[in-house]
């Protein structure tokens, strides 16, 4: 959900039922002491939010002797890792664990867990807005439902940037609050139970996708009060950026009077054999030495509720509301997850910008750039793999480019059967499947020659995309442009430049993501994004197809 962001709520009964809510027998007799200079890492993956935890590493060596070591990972790519097996590490720390214990083989991995701190998801909406509204009134603020929110964003008076729900874990905690309060229902829901129009409403204020809190939050930045006028995140992100003072206007921090998700921060033991340095850790972590310091330093809340007086001069009163239930049944997170991407969001359209350059044939590039195209059309039934997929109403142009852009070619995905109540899972139709073999066919057709005129091809796609949404306005626009080397045809970095600044005000909304691959020029690729907005990802030391993965969760 780079990383991928995103995990499912789940009531309180799913802690019970995993592994994780067990009472612990007694930890085993501690092993001989091993020599600081030889101790062995005690490796953590964490969801990438957590990157301002980062000086924890050093503190908790100082404190405990355990060299804390983190590696950081999208949502999805770090829970599918655990599920699978193949973390690499001997504990994950993420945001909310619910998706991951919501089936026996996350349960297994799994050896232990306690939760670390805490944060709720809120709706933080520009002052000027929020008074437009009539929601700056604390006391009217207090009364406002999920509905409500639905309600303005339908009528077009709330839109809001949010972190994709497939892929992240604070939009579909999101997305979930939405189902969860539209249910009315006490207990857990069903796949079945999902009030369709609810999330229709929800999702129409959706204007500002990508896939973590720091890319959408320079989004943000740029685009308050012109296309969007609420940040739909996690309390502490809001209450960061409120500080930041790089914000035209402050939020107004909103929590649905039904109940919020929270996330709990889980710090989750994955190695049976390194229990004893978690426990050390967890111990340190759970201070009050640490817990304060983490409050101060990220504004998430102490998970001991005796330290929130210290700490009344940072966060909000009002901020922990009921915690909405939710439901452990997989099929409701899958089932929720595929009709986002097939049904209710708005559907993507996209120009992919290939170089097929004669140097391109060198280091096997070529056949990794098949392999991506065969990535995101269907070849990968992994759990990432899936939800990179094209989506049904999905429209995409494949943009090959040498000396010149050449050979335009279009694909449209159909849409799917729309179902009556309720989300499920579906599988793809005959003709969607011809669709993606298509696709395939043109990525096995791509041959190699020539020079590279990069931004020519990226022009060209950016005014081909402006036409196309004059068209079909009810898309959601980008370009991905992919090169191995610098450019030498055609326009340069200042002449692109210049003719981009004379493009409607309208270009302003489609961003250019730059996959940097081989020798291609990265200040020149992070200068191309400056101007157009996007981001640049960089494929030479990442599989390929694993950037077009994290690429699909920012369209």
């Amino acid at each position: 959900m780079k990383s991928r962001r995103w995990i499912l709520a789940a009531t309180a009964a799913l802690a019970l039922l995993s592994a994780c809510g067990r009472k612990e027998p007694p930890p085993p007799p501690a092993a001989p002491a091993v020599p600081a200079a030889t101790a062995p890492e005690f490796k953590v993956l964490a969801t990438s939010d957590l990157r301002d935890v980062l000086p924890l590493q050093e503190m908790v060596e100082k404190a405990t002797g355990v060299k804390l070591r983190f590696t950081f990972g999208g949502t999805m790519e770090s829970t599918e890792a655990v599920l699978t097996g193949n973390a690499k590490a001997d504990a994950a720390w993420f945001a909310n664990a619910k998706y991951l214990l919501s089936d026996a083989q996350g349960q297994s991995r799994v050896k232990l867990q306690e939760k670390i701190m805490l944060s709720p998801i809120a709706v933080g909406v520009s002052e000027s807005s929020a008074a437009k509204l009539g929601w700056a009134d604390p006391a009217a603020a207090a009364k406002l439902t999920w509905k409500d929110i639905a309600n303005a964003a339908r009528d077009g008076k709330l839109t809001y940037a949010l972190s994709n729900p497939a892929t992240s874990n604070q939009g579909f905690m999101a997305l979930m609050g939405v189902v969860a309060a539209a249910s009315q229902k006490a207990e857990a829901l069903s796949a079945a139970d999902v009030d369709r129009k609810a999330i229709a409403d929800f999702l129409k204020g959706y204007k500002l996708p990508g896939d973590n809190s720091t890319y959408l939050s320079e989004q943000f930045i740029a685009q308050q009060g012109t296309r969007v006028n609420a940040f739909i995140n996690y309390e502490s992100w809001l209450l960061s950026l409120n500080a930041s003072g790089k914000l035209r206007e402050k939020l107004r921090l909103i929590y649905p009077h039904e109940g919020v998700s929270t996330a709990d921060y889980p710090f989750m033991l994955l190695d049976e054999a390194r229990r004893a340095d978690y426990l050390k850790v967890v111990e340190y972590l759970k201070s009050e030495t640490a817990q304060v310091w983490l409050a101060r330093q990220t504004l998430r809340r102490p998970i001991k509720p005796e330290l929130t007086a210290q700490l009344s001069d940072l966060l909000p009163r009002e901020g922990m509301h009921v915690e909405l239930p939710f439901s452990p049944d997989r099929a409701l997170a899958d089932g929720l997850i595929a009709a986002y991407l097939n049904e209710f969001r708005l559907p993507i359209a996209s120009t992919f910008v290939l170089d097929t350059s004669g140097s391109m044939e060198g280091g096997g590039r070529r056949a990794q750039l098949v392999q991506a195209i065969h990535y995101i059309a269907g070849a990968d039934a992994s759990l990432t793999g899936r939800i990179a997929k094209l989506t049904n109403r999905e429209k995409l142009w494949m943009q090959p480019f040498a000396e010149t852009p050449y050979g335009l070619t279009a694909f449209t995905v159909p849409a799917g059967t729309t179902a009556q109540r309720g989300v499920e899972l579906q599988a793809d139709s005959d003709a969607k499947q011809q669709v993606l073999t298509e696709v395939r066919n043109f990525a096995d057709g791509l041959q190699m020659k020539g020079g590279t005129a990069l931004y020519d091809a990226v022009y060209q796609a950016l005014t081909q995309m402006l036409e196309e949404r004059k068209k079909n306005p009810k898309y959601q626009y980008s370009v991905v442009a992919f090169t191995d080397g610098e450019n030498n045809k055609g326009r340069d970095l200042a002449r692109f430049k210049q003719d981009y600044a004379a493009l409607p005000e309208d270009v302003r909304g489609i961003p250019v993501f730059m996959v940097l691959f081989g020798e291609a020029n990265p200040a020149a690729l992070n200068d191309l994004v400056a101007t157009t907005g996007g981001k640049v990802f960089d494929a030479r030391r990442t599989p390929l197809y694993s950037v077009f993965k994290d690429i699909r969760a920012y369209q």
